[in-house]
């Protein structure tokens, strides 16, 4: 079954940035990374915190705004202490300028990683 929502026109999210976005059962974090979009759940998984808040770090990754510890954006890996749960990420879907994400399908790197 495929939950497939609507995030964003493309042209709404500039490279380098991360915006949080409602949706049913949970907020999704949308980033663009160097005009890649990647989808992952909102709340970090040590405190309750948005990640659409945190830093974007390196290439691909996202500092919580609270403890700073960091999650792998494209994979939901948790990096650095004091986060050692992984983040859901979900599978983007990029149709012209639309962007959505499917809610029943990881991310093809996360996928990949297992």
């Amino acid at each position: 079954m495929t939950r497939k929502i609507f995030l964003m026109k493309a042209a709404d999210l500039q490279p380098g940035c991360a915006r949080k976005v409602e949706a049913e059962g949970g907020d999704v974090a949308v980033f663009n990374l160097n005009g890649k979009f990647y989808a992952t759940s909102d709340m970090c998984t040590h405190a309750t915190a948005s990640l659409a808040d945190g830093e974007i770090v390196g290439d691909d990754c996202i500092a919580c705004p609270v403890h700073f510890g960091e999650f792998h954006i494209p994979t939901g890996q948790a990096l650095t202490f004091p986060c050692t749960v992984d983040l859901r990420t979900y599978k983007v879907i990029e149709e012209g300028d639309d962007v959505y994400a499917d809610l029943d399908e990881e991310s093809e790197e996360a996928a990949a990683a297992i």
